[in-house]
């Protein structure tokens, strides 16, 4: 984006990429459908950025998701909205993205290198060039836009935090957000590839106060927990270190506690000779039964018609509340972005240009911001890139 954008602007633009391909992390984006924005107001997108969102103002105001939708359009790209106002491809193709984009890039002449940057160049605190591992490349502004360092095979190893820091800027250390969650014991790994839909979770921390509840998908894993409602929750989940958290699932969302309870009355009467987690398999996932008979403390074989209401009741809160301990995060690799990066006070929020060195320009994922799931972090990205690359048109057009 900031590089077609600056070419638009009348500059004469490079493109360093270092993989053999551009776009490479676009490829994985919304599951390989290319969530790249959602259908909703400047200020509703930035309400869902919890850290650093009055950064984004100008540049959000300025290329809001209306405009995003506008130029992807353009681009020759139809779009389409679904659930929670996420903006897709209608083609669920996230490579008709990438191809549009690169098409446009060479209809605007940009010259797209293959090479790793290594290290940015400056003279007075000014940026004079960038030097790359095949060639050094001068130039009157430099955008920096190499993500953070989550999925690093897409090439987002971090080294835009390391170029940036060593021209001085200070760079908050990369944490995990968007990321699965590993869980304490061997519940979750019985209960793998078991997917639960229409279930709310609400994470609690360690006073007990509830930092997130929604309703959606979650997904056990071998490790613990993922899926797209948990991932979000790990959006709000920021004080690993200080805190511990406790992540509740209802599986019954849609009943209060007096209406599943009569429900319950009636399977046990209905199925009144059966075993106790036979009759189970009529309320939950077959994969959820050993779980949930364990910590009931039923016996498994126990029939239906010789459960008490001591018994119900403590199966009933369990179906309310089925609770995890959460270990900690995945590892930063396998976030789908990371908080933290090149700390918001050092960079012109209208510009994205560096306060500490004429020239450069920062955009996207390397910046400390980041947002919740359904698109809004390539929003982030689009608008900043925007803002870059006119930005840095300017300058190098004297504007």
């Amino acid at each position: 984006m900031a590089a077609l954008t600056a070419a638009q602007s009348g500059a004469s633009v490079i493109l360093l990429e270092r993989n053999q391909k551009v776009g490479r992390k676009l490829y994985i984006t919304g599951k390989g459908r290319c969530n790249l924005t959602n259908d909703c107001p400047a200020d509703e997108a930035l309400s869902n950025v919890p850290h650093n969102s009055r950064f984004l103002t100008s540049a959000m105001t300025r290329f809001p998701p209306s405009a995003v939708q506008e130029f992807f359009t353009g681009l020759g790209v139809p779009l389409k909205t679904e659930r929670g106002g996420r903006v897709f491809p209608q083609s669920d193709r996230a490579a008709d993205v990438i191809d549009a984009l690169f098409m446009a890039l060479r209809r605007q002449k940009v010259s797209i290198v293959e090479d790793r940057a290594v290290r940015l160049l400056a003279t007075e605190d000014r940026i004079s060039g960038v030097k790359g591992e095949r060639g050094t490349y001068p130039c009157a502004a430099a955008v920096l836009a190499t993500g953070g360092c989550s999925y690093p095979l897409t090439g987002s190893t971090g080294d835009g935090y390391r170029m940036a820091a060593k021209l001085g800027h200070t760079v908050l250390p990369p944490r995990p957000s968007l990321i699965p969650l590993v869980i304490e014991g061997e519940e979750c790994p019985q209960m793998q590839g078991l997917s639960l839909r229409n279930v709310s979770v609400r994470v609690k921390n360690q006073r007990g106060k509830a930092v997130f509840q929604e309703q959606g998908e979650l997904l056990f894993t071998h490790f613990g927990l993922s899926g797209p409602l948990i991932l979000s929750a790990s959006a709000h989940m920021r004080e690993y270190e200080k805190d511990r958290y406790t992540v509740c699932i209802d599986l019954k969302p849609a009943l209060d506690e007096q209406t599943l309870d009569a429900r319950l009355v009636r399977e046990f009467s209905e199925h009144a000779n059966q075993a106790f987690h036979n009759v189970l398999e009529h309320l939950a996932p077959r994969l959820l039964v050993p779980v949930l008979t364990a910590r009931s403390g039923i016996p498994a074989d126990l029939p239906a018609n010789s459960v008490t209401k001591v018994q119900r009741r403590r199966l009933l809160e369990l179906l309310k509340a089925l609770c995890f301990e959460v270990q900690g995060p995945r590892p930063v690799e396998d976030a789908i972005v990371t908080s933290g990066g090149v700390k918001v006070g050092e960079i012109d929020p209208r510009t994205m240009e560096s306060k500490l060195v004429q020239g450069l320009y920062l955009a996207g994922e390397l910046i400390d911001v980041d947002a919740y799931t359904g698109g809004f972090n390539l929003q982030i990205a689009w608008c900043t890139g925007r803002a870059a690359g006119q930005a840095a048109a300017l300058r190098v057009l004297g504007g």
